[in-house]
């Protein structure tokens, strides 16, 4: 067989390869060993600018997350760390790239710390609806930009002259609004007997918001007058619930302060026929309906046609509940007489003892 040309070719192509391999190797690998050779020599320090720069850094990032404005400060010191890095790029390295990422850093940084800055600053609430604030709001922490965010939509201030009506019973509907009493006095009554006054950082309408769910066409059952010039602030109930369904924690907070509301008012109805004053000095003594719902005690009234007769209804399903679920722990106080009924209200006085039978 004649392989001689091709192995020539063979032997000259691997030749010609393996002399120039060294070649390229040594462009290749020289650059490394140059560098491995300067690396051995180190330069001197860097500016004092650089290593302040690298400071801040540091502190920045130490910063524990319990401090309150820990954020803002990690980005105000990251800022300046960026600030001297392209001081030092200038002025000592003319790096023009360190110089072009430091300027970006700085841009983004200084974004944020403004950000930050700006949601931290102080909300200013309006003055009629401090004393709300600080009286319902501020002790279950509802931060101030949260509280103006409700006060500040769908909701105004209104006024109500002395003896005007805010509601009448069997006329005004129940899904429309809810109110806060902000100033002046209100009286609330059922076919004229007196139930009970509504002050100051009070609900309006409390017991109506809570029991009808937004069920349409329900009618007030009790009149409620203003007795001095009053003025309140009320929501549009439909969109305030819509509100409050996208705000879970202001949500729950509502539940409490209403709930707490209607325990309020369900405590001012010990005696109809107290005065202010009087009422004062009763109004942590147990209620004759803490057992029962505002509107039960409403329905209960109403379902008798006679005005005197509901009330006396109300009063005794009171003190037979209150003598039936009677706390160990009711205080009895000797201020207050119990109801003429067959079975005595233990709340206020402590049943006497059973006197011996004559004998027969």
């Amino acid at each position: 067989m004649n392989v001689t040309p091709k192995t020539s070719w063979m032997s000259s192509f691997l030749s010609s390869n393996t002399s120039s391999a060294p070649a390229v190797l040594g462009d290749v690998t020289e650059p490394f060993a140059d560098q491995t050779n300067e690396c051995d020599n180190w330069k001197e320090i860097h500016h004092m600018v650089f290593h302040v720069a690298n400071l801040c850094l540091a502190i920045g990032l130490v910063i524990p997350t319990t401090v309150k404005l820990h954020m803002i400060l990690l980005r105000a010191m990251i800022s300046a760390a960026c600030a001297l890095f392209i001081i030092w790029a200038i002025l000592y390295q003319c790096a023009l790239d360190i110089m072009i990422w430091n300027t970006l850093f700085l841009l983004l940084n200084m974004l944020h710390f403004l950000y930050l800055v700006y949601k931290r600053r102080p909300i200013k609430i309006d003055k009629e609806l401090k004393a709300l604030y600080r009286r319902m709001f501020d002790p279950l922490h509802v931060p101030p930009e949260m509280f103006q965010r409700l006060t500040g939509q769908f909701c105004n201030i209104m006024t109500l002259q002395k003896d005007q009506t805010y509601a009448a019973e069997d006329k005004t509907c129940v899904d429309v609004r809810l109110s806060v009493l902000l100033k002046g006095k209100m009286k609330v009554s059922y076919r004229g007997h007196f139930l009970h006054n509504i002050y100051p950082n009070a609900f309006i309408d409390s017991p109506e918001f809570r029991s009808t769910q937004m069920n349409k066409g329900e009618k007030f059952q009790v009149t409620i007058v203003a007795e001095d010039t009053c003025k309140f602030l009320c929501w549009s109930r439909e969109r305030l619930t819509f509100f409050l369904e996208s705000e879970p924690f202001l949500h729950e907070v509502f539940k409490y302060i209403i709930g707490k509301d209607i325990t309020n008012k369900l405590y001012s109805l010990n005696d109809p026929t107290l005065s202010d004053k009087t009422a004062k000095k009763f109004e942590r003594q147990p209620s004759l309906c803490s057992q029962l719902s505002m509107m039960k005690v409403r329905n209960t009234m109403a379902s008798t046609s006679d005005a005197e007769d509901g009330l006396s209804s109300f009063l005794r399903g009171s003190s037979t509940a209150s003598s039936v679920q009677r706390s160990p722990y009711t205080r009895t106080s000797a201020k207050m007489r119990p109801i003429e009924e067959t079975i005595e209200d233990d709340v206020f006085e402590p049943a006497s003892p059973a006197a011996p039978s004559a004998p027969k």
